[in-house]
């Protein structure tokens, strides 16, 4: 059974997982027992329908043999927890590759990308861009005979130029050869959302409804969470994103931005009768996970980082330190588990310099708030950092404590 193919088209969201394989475009490198790891927990996310809401891209297996037994070994351990898929060139070679590498395992996929434009069909096959369609019809046909129990699908290469039309019809050709899915992508991100809407809405019009389009959409102009939307806006329902939106040059829409928007605002994003899960995503799991590939890959979580970042859940200033909910869109620790943390900078006001004392085991009264307040905006003017670490604060506290003790004073 194509559990992703039933997904999308019951109108359920399919996430197509790419921080594995394209991510390794971003100069990363994950192991394959972190391949194993990651391709759990982000299944984990859906509990036991995993495989129906995540297609885990776990790597290229042309690229040599070590990368082969990492796709492979993903495919033999992950699965159950998602639907694995090996991706290849538009070669039988590279086909034959893909389908062994993954045969055996549960739900398998191959993903075989195939240039679409006039553009990259010279520049990838040298050929029409016609001819590279067709040979991607044939590569479906000769995939679906090497092992019918993988499903296999089309990635059209540079969509984004491509004709509509042209993409139309083979689409509909590949679908009708045993295509599960046909994504749309592009490829140098350099599509604005009215166009990539028009993309999917013409090729769609000129496909047929058997067709099941997806979305592969990168992010060069900071576009690649919009275009991502609208591609959702026009009907699709399988969209490839990846953790902290690593992927080749700027990367493509991020993961956890993604699942986070669907989960709180499918309504207005996907329409009012829209029913986008199996099993709605538990948010609480995204900080983790996110936190996880930025330590295997050395992609580092940034202070404004969305949804995951070192900034969420901190407060540094008054306002926000007293009336929260009117400086966030949602509560982290409910949503996410993120509990709020006071930080002390060269904004803090007497609250804030308060709030960390108490933490820190001191009781201040208005003249050493004062005093302190003082002493952290000098201190982070003087070196220069704006955040001033809990240990640095201490040691100050406690020495103008042994002070006041020594001067026989008692508040």
């Amino acid at each position: 059974m194509n559990v992703v193919r039933e997904s999308a088209s019951a109108g359920r969201v399919v996430l197509f997982e790419e921080s594995a394989r394209d991510g390794a475009q971003a100069k990363t490198l994950m192991s394959p027992e972190f391949r194993v790891r990651l391709a759990r927990a982000t299944g984990r996310i859906f509990g036991s329908d995993g495989p129906r809401h995540v297609v885990f891209a776990a790597g290229f297996p042309a690229v040599c043999g070590q990368e082969f037994e990492a796709v492979r070994r993903v495919a033999m351990e992950a699965e159950g927890a998602v639907s694995v898929a090996a991706v290849c060139r538009g070669a039988r070679r590279d086909v034959e590759q893909a389908v062994a590498s993954v045969r055996g395992s549960r739900h398998a996929r191959v993903m075989i990308v195939v240039p679409a434009s006039e553009a990259m069909a010279q520049v990838m096959i040298h050929r029409t861009a016609a001819e590279a369609l067709q040979a991607g019809v044939d590569l479906v046909k000769e995939a679906r005979g090497l092992d019918d129990a993988v499903e296999v699908d089309v990635c059209l290469a540079d969509a984004s130029r491509a004709d509509h039309a042209l993409m139309g019809h083979y689409t509909r050709a590949m679908t009708g050869a045993g295509a599960g899915l046909v994504v749309l992508a592009d490829t140098v991100g350099a599509q604005l959302p009215s166009a990539c809407g028009e993309m999917f809405t013409q090729v769609r019009a000129n496909a047929g409804g058997e067709v099941l389009l997806a979305s592969h959409l990168h992010n060069d102009l900071g576009l690649g969470l919009a275009n991502t939307l609208q591609a959702l806006a026009s009907g699709v329902r399988v969209v490839s994103a990846s953790w902290l939106g690593i992927a080749e040059r700027a990367g493509m829409v991020a993961t956890e931005q993604l699942l986070f928007l669907l989960a709180r605002h499918a309504d207005e994003l996907l329409g009012a009768d829209a029913a986008p899960w199996w099993t709605a995503p538990d948010l609480t799991l995204l900080p983790g996970i996110a936190q996880m590939v930025a330590d295997e890959t050395g992609v580092r979580l940034g202070v404004t980082t969305p949804i995951v970042g070192t900034g969420v859940g901190t407060i540094s200033t008054g306002t926000p330190f007293v009336h929260p909910q009117l400086f966030q869109p949602f509560d982290p620790q409910e949503v996410l588990g993120i509990p709020p943390h006071v930080v002390l900078t060269q904004l803090a006001s007497a609250r804030v310099v308060t709030a960390v004392a108490t933490r820190l085991g001191h009781t201040l009264d208005p003249d050493r708030t004062r005093a302190a307040m003082r002493w952290v905006k000098n201190r982070a003017y003087r070196t220069g950092h704006a955040v001033v670490d809990d240990a640095a604060f201490a040691g100050y506290l406690d020495g103008l404590t042994h002070h006041a003790s020594g001067s026989g004073s008692t508040r």
